[in-house]
């Protein structure tokens, strides 16, 4: 099981060459979607298809000319997106016929996810496989009948044509309209089952479950290049995170094994970007040289936050090194000075993939003269390239050897300065909730545990942003905001459960109040808007949100954790803090409807599994009162997956009663330790 897909078409297919990506600038708008925030649909203002973004007008006007609708979704990152839209979307022969047959509806993937699951699950049960762009005919009232992902324009032998496929559509439409319209009632039941997944009845799961998947995981782990199984690999940072929690819990040691050989063989790979840091979204191959080179904000916060946890846990320092460059990366590029976080930046720049980011030796050598022997040793660069003629740098032939002498750290400076004279990959500058929570979430821990008050000042600016711009006037939250749209479309479940945690990790950071009294009215708002009576978990949408042909719940982990899965975590961990059991009591409701499918699957629910390990095994409860700095530091450097800390600022909760100035306390399974006042007693309790 999973529901994490990459874009585009089967592997092995040649990334084309010449393929204009996304500029800065957007020309004057040709359609409906020049009047919109997002980057992506904003692409595709200048096309010749009279594209409409997603809405009642849309299928109004299908319902009127009595034509399918065809659905493009993707987003401004997306390679293949681009190669699509340059192929056929911008060709005005196809796009005069897709005007004349068809109402074409654009939507972006990241600011729409409830459809795009929708569609994606489609898509999935109708050819086995899914991704980005993904192409969905369907009736004027929202049922799939035909669903695909990237197509040529012209048809190619196993690959059918765009051109063709419009064609064929409308014959279909025009001549079997029945029979169309049966297999989409068909498609269109099996849609929305995620709702009916699990057994509210059940009862949790044990910690076995937990063992399970580390077994399964071992299994999976590719102990010579490191991450799961083969190309294409994504970062699979949950099961990492899992495993590195089995090893906390148990002293595994292979289980860390798995964690340092997959970290170290990324951050060596050409998945890392040696010369500005952070990570793109996946490897092609099995050895992690040759990325998808769009970086995502997601990816980001997901894997600074393993490497932060692999230094806590082995003090290595090259792990460190990568938490650094990726959080300055991320302050670098991907930040809006009112605090808010950027989305992405594309794969493309002038008009090839990772242009920015690869070289040729004669690049190299000019830029460095004869410092260019030492950068060739290093990088492994040559004069055959290892990309396409190019080389894309990395440190594979020496895993893990990270740590830059002075030399080799003018090198990359000299190499840095070079490259940001050339055109940036294009930049999404929307700022989704969801995405920036775990940002926050990731950064304030860093800042915290690594005592770097920027981080810090960052993840609360960042909190800050969301809080005055990302709610509307009745104080609801809402989805994306962009600098020159505002905010816009309500948020879904996981845009309020990653708040929920991100908040409660500023308050354990900051000690501040405030952040706690953040969490509890979204965990309330989540509850009151998203929560299944019936059947238990979130539904993927409000109640009183936009009703799609199917409604969903998000429950299985994939390249972000499922809205399920973080709520879990999340409304536990906020129980803790709070000695509220309501929140508890929900979390329990999601862990035991998912118990019988975790227990078949534990590997597809990495997230959702240390839930189950703070509801099963119990939550750490620490409570440092006054003013005790050097008890909280020692909190907050330490590796504890399964412990809360309360200090600061008092606010209502039983952590706080009777407990004298000074002093920390540790309590687990309803029993607490003697106070301490020094920071190695403290540690001393933490470890047992």
């Amino acid at each position: 099981m999973g529901r994490t897909v990459p874009e585009g078409p089967p592997h092995g297919l040649r990334r084309p060459v010449g393929v204009p990506g996304p500029g800065p600038q957007y020309p004057a708008p040709m359609n409906r979607l020049g009047h919109e925030s997002s980057p992506y649909l904003r692409q595709h203002a200048e096309n010749p298809v009279d594209w409409y973004p997603w809405g009642d007008e849309a299928f109004e006007e299908a319902r009127r000319r009595d034509v399918p609708i065809l659905l493009s979704v993707g987003y401004s990152a997306c390679h293949w997106c681009h190669v699509m839209a340059h192929e056929s979307f911008e060709d005005e022969e196809i796009a005069a016929l897709m005007n004349e047959l068809f109402v074409n509806v654009k939507v972006d993937r990241e600011e729409r996810p409830d459809v795009d699951a929708v569609y994606m699950e489609a898509t999935q049960a109708m050819t086995g496989s899914g991704g980005w762009p993904m192409t969905v005919f369907m009736t004027p009232d929202g049922q799939p009948f035909l669903c695909g992902t990237y197509f040529p324009k012209e048809s190619k032998p196993g690959r059918p044509g765009f051109l063709d496929l419009c064609h064929g559509v409308t014959q279909a439409w025009n001549g079997k309209r029945a029979d169309l319209q049966e297999l989409a009632g068909q498609l269109t039941e099996r849609l929305g089952r995620s709702s009916l997944l699990g057994d509210p009845a059940a009862t949790l799961p044990d910690t076995d479950v937990v063992g399970r998947a580390t077994t399964e995981l071992l299994a999976e782990h590719d102990a010579e290049h490191g991450g799961f199984g083969r190309a294409p690999k994504f970062p699979q940072t949950m099961r990492l995170e899992l495993l590195l929690a089995a090893h906390a819990r148990t002293g595994d040691e292979a289980a860390l094994a798995a964690v340092t050989t997959s970290l170290d063989a990324m951050a060596s790979g050409g998945i890392y970007d040696h010369l500005g840091g952070g990570f793109a979204r996946y490897s092609v191959d099995d050895i992690w040289l040759a990325p998808h080179f769009e970086k995502m904000l997601y990816d980001q916060a997901l894997l600074a936050r393993v490497y932060l946890h692999a230094w806590q846990v082995t003090g290595q320092a090259r792990f460190r090194q990568v938490l650094d460059e990726t959080m300055a990366y991320v302050l670098l590029q991907l930040r809006h000075h009112d605090g808010g976080f950027y989305a992405a930046e594309d794969a493309d720049s002038e008009g090839e993939e990772g242009r920015f980011y690869v070289w040729t030796l004669d690049e190299v050598q000019e830029a460095l003269g004869p410092d260019a022997v030492l950068a060739e040793a290093w990088w492994g660069i040559t004069a055959a390239g290892n990309f396409e003629g190019r080389n894309i740098l990395n440190r594979i032939h020496a895993r893990g050897e990270l740590e830059r002498s002075d030399a080799v750290e003018d090198i990359r400076r000299r190499l840095w300065d070079v490259r940001e004279q050339r055109v940036r990959p294009g930049l999404d500058d929307k700022v989704l909730t969801e995405w920036n929570a775990l940002m926050l979430a990731t950064m304030a821990e860093a800042g915290a545990a690594t005592g770097n008050q920027a981080w810090l000042d960052a993840a609360v600016q960042g909190a800050d942003f969301l809080v005055a711009s990302l709610r509307d006037a009745d104080g609801r939250w809402l989805r994306a905001w962009h600098p020159e749209g505002g905010a816009r479309h309500l948020a879904f479940a996981a845009d309020h459960a990653a708040l929920v945690d991100a908040f409660t990790r500023l308050a354990e950071a900051t000690g501040e109040a405030r952040w706690i009294a953040a969490a509890r009215s979204t965990a309330d708002a989540l509850i009151a808007r998203f929560w299944d009576e019936e059947g238990h978990g979130f539904f993927t949408t409000a109640h009183d949100g936009e009703r799609l042909v199917a409604r969903q719940k998000d429950l299985q982990d994939g390249a972000t954790p499922a809205a399920n899965s973080l709520a879990a975590g999340a409304l536990v961990r906020l129980s803790a803090l709070t000695g509220e059991p309501g929140y508890h009591r929900y979390a329990e409701q999601i862990v035991a409807m998912l118990g019988p499918v975790v227990a078949a699957h534990p590997t597809a629910f990495p997230h959702l599994l240390q839930a189950v390990d703070l509801l099963v095994g119990g939550v750490v409860e620490i409570a440092v009162v006054g003013d005790a700095a050097s008890l909280v530091r020692a909190v907050q450097t330490s590796y504890v997956p399964d412990a809360v800390l309360a200090w600061g600022e008092p606010y209502p909760s039983p952590l706080w009663e009777g407990r004298e100035a000074g002093k920390a306390y540790v309590c687990r399974d309803y029993a607490c330790q003697a106070p301490v006042d020094t920071p190695e007693a403290l540690v001393e309790q933490l470890r047992h």
